[in-house]
């Protein structure tokens, strides 16, 4: 049983690192207001995609830290 959990656990950690870098950063500085009109016009599309990627971090960050505790207190 803990085998199983710690392969999930690797499992969900390395979507977790997936979901993380797939989202874009957000643009500070001249080069965001030098890229502000182009993301103006595309901007509708990245904001549900956005929405979708921070929605997803957030029910696999929550199912990391579950199965972090779970797999902590099993092995002990």
């Amino acid at each position: 049983m803990v085998v199983l959990l710690n392969i999930l656990l690797v499992i969900i950690s390395l979507s977790l690192i997936a979901v993380v870098l797939l989202q874009p950063g957000k643009s500070a500085g001249l080069s965001g207001a030098i890229a502000g009109g182009a993301e103006q016009m595309i901007g509708t599309k990245a904001k549900g995609y956005q929405k979708v990627l921070e929605r997803v971090t957030k029910y696999v960050a929550v199912a990391f830290l579950l199965l972090s505790f779970i797999v902590a207190y099993l092995v002990q």
